[in-house]
């Protein structure tokens, strides 16, 4: 599956958060990066891993 959503702000960073991530959601996995510092660099993670620390956060 090849798709790419850009980078967007996770729902949970909260809109009055100035210490957000982005997250960009591809094919390939899921890449996260710090809002404030984008060329930064990113981590990328497999589609699994993300569902799994989505799971943990509740």
């Amino acid at each position: 599956m090849d798709y790419d959503t850009g980078w967007f702000k996770s729902s949970r960073s909260g809109a009055a958060n100035d210490a957000c991530v982005e997250v960009r959601l591809t094919g390939l996995g899921v890449a996260v990066r710090d809002s404030k510092a984008p060329d930064a660099g990113h981590i990328t993670v497999s589609h699994a891993a993300w569902r799994t620390f989505l799971k943990n956060l509740s």
